[in-house]
This record gives structure tokens, C-alpha cells and sequence, in this order.
């Protein structure tokens, strides 16, 4: 009596009698493999069950109401700013793993003059092959962020697209309008010249400034009231640590309620 699970199915048969091409034939039965060990098409199957709950909930849109043939093409301009945030965020997310070869979170003086981070950057702007692109690469799509994160609010905003059942969304989107604004803070501050010093200084001001809780937050965010190693350290590893896996986490629940619920038309 053989123990093996039995294929109810006959997958293989069933690609036996296909024309299928090496890849599709590799794809399928790494496919079957997972699937008797994790089960995974009985979980694509529960997500799409829930996808259609959740769909036909929704509100119809001006286009499924109407019957409109054409989606309002001069707003699609518009809706695309949410994609291309996203793809300003992956390109800063790569080239910034690469300028992290290269960058040195370090404070202390070198020669007397420049600190090592400092030091770091100019390396990297003048002496690494391609690094002045690289950096440059980094510094631009961080900012096309910022300004792509912004006009999509503003976006979601005036078409009404954060009202009902869309207001977990417009809130998550603020959530990620302001890791955005700290991205940019905390990677501003990392080349340790006199703009990110001084930077770094009006940031210490505003930390104290706080009521009741100003010292305690100065403290944490930036190693004490006035900058220090520590407070490179602790930009650094906000910006290369912290910062990336929340926002990217949010970035995919965001993400993920838009697909469930659809694009939200003008209204």
C-alpha cells in the first residue's frame, strides 16, 4: 500500500497531453511542487474569494454608473502619480544600497578639517567610477518622491477619492506622506557638511521646542542637545534601517486596499 498522496487531479497527465514549452513546463511543476507542500493555490483562491467580497461592496464608479466608453482620459495623467512615487522610491531604494558601499556614518575628523562622512561623499562624488551619477540618481528620485507623494495627495484630495470607503487609505497615505518627509530629513544630514550640520541643528531646535516631552524626543532622535556622532549614528540608521522596511511594509498595504477596492473616480 503506497502512502503517497494521491493526485486526484492528474496534473501530470494533464501536462502530458499540453504543448507546453520547457519554461511553461518548469513554471507548472514548480507550481505543483509547492503547492503539495504549502497549499498555496487554496490561498490565491481564499484571496480572490475575498477580492469579490470586497469588489462588490464597493460604490460603482461615474464610469460602471454611466456606461462610459472612455474613462476620462485627461485624468489619467493624474491617476498615475501614486505608480510613479512608487518607482521614485524603488530607484532611490537601489541606488542608495549601492552608494551604501561607499559612505562612511562616521563624524570624526579625518585630517582635521573634514569628517570621515564627509570625506566619504566627496569619494564618491569625485573619485568612484559613475559615482557622481549614482549620487545624483539617488539625490533626484528622492526628490521627484517628495514632489510625486505630494501632488498625489493633493490628487486624492480635490476628485474626493479619500471619502467613504476610503478613509484607511487616505490615512495610511499620510502615514507615508511624512515617512517620506523624514526620509528626506534624515538623508540630508548624512553628508555632515555645513547644510546638513546646520540642518541638523534647526531639527535639535524644533525637538525642544515640544512641550513637556521636548527634551526626551531631543534626546532620542538625535543623541542629546547638540549634534554628535550619535547623532549621525542615529540618522543613519533611520534612513538605512528603520525607515526602508516600515515604508515599504505600508507602501504594500497601501498597495494592496487600492487593488481590493479599485481605482476611486472623480466625484
Amino acid at each position: 500500500m503506497s502512502l503517497e498522496r494521491k493526485d486526484d487531479h492528474d496534473h501530470k497527465g494533464w501536462m502530458e497531453s499540453r504543448e507546453l514549452t520547457t519554461l511553461e513546463s518548469i513554471y507548472l511543476t514548480t507550481l505543483l511542487w509547492l503547492d503539495k507542500r504549502l497549499r498555496i493555490v487554496d490561498y490565491l483562491e481564499l484571496l480572490e474569494d475575498l477580492y469579490y467580497k470586497v469588489n462588490m461592496q464597493m460604490p460603482k464608479s461615474h464610469t460602471e454608473q454611466y456606461n462610459l466608453d472612455n474613462k476620462f482620459w485627461y485624468w489619467y495623467p493624474l491617476y498615475a502619480l501614486g505608480s510613479f512615487s512608487t518607482i521614485s522610491y524603488i530607484v532611490a531604494a537601489i541606488s542608495g544600497a549601492l552608494l551604501g558601499f561607499y559612505y562612511a556614518p562616521a563624524a570624526a575628523a579625518s585630517d582635521g578639517t573634514a569628517t570621515v562622512a564627509y570625506e566619504s561623499v566627496q569619494l564618491i562624488m569625485g573619485e568612484l567610477n559613475l559615482g557622481y551619477l549614482l549620487r545624483s540618481i539617488h539625490r533626484w528620485s528622492a526628490q521627484v518622491m517628495v514632489a510625486a507623494v505630494f501632488l498625489h495627495m493633493l490628487r486624492v484630495y480635490f476628485t474626493g477619492a479619500y471619502k467613504e470607503p476610503r478613509e484607511v487609505n487616505w490615512i495610511i497615505g499620510i502615514v507615508l506622506i511624512s515617512l517620506t518627509l523624514v526620509f528626506g530629513y534624515t538623508g540630508y544630514l548624512l553628508p555632515w557638511s555645513q547644510l546638513s550640520y546646520w540642518a541638523g541643528q534647526i531639527g535639535v531646535e524644533m525637538a525642544l521646542s515640544i512641550p513637556l516631552i521636548g527634551e526626551w524626543v531631543a534626546q532620542l532622535m538625535f543623541g542629546g542637545f547638540t549634534l554628535s556622532q550619535s547623532t549621525l549614528q542615529r540618522m543613519y540608521i533611520l534612513h538605512v534601517f528603520f525607515l526602508p522596511f516600515i515604508t515599504t511594509a505600508i507602501i504594500a498595504v497601501h498597495i494592496g486596499i487600492v487593488w481590493m477596492q479599485g481605482i476611486a473616480e472623480p466625484h
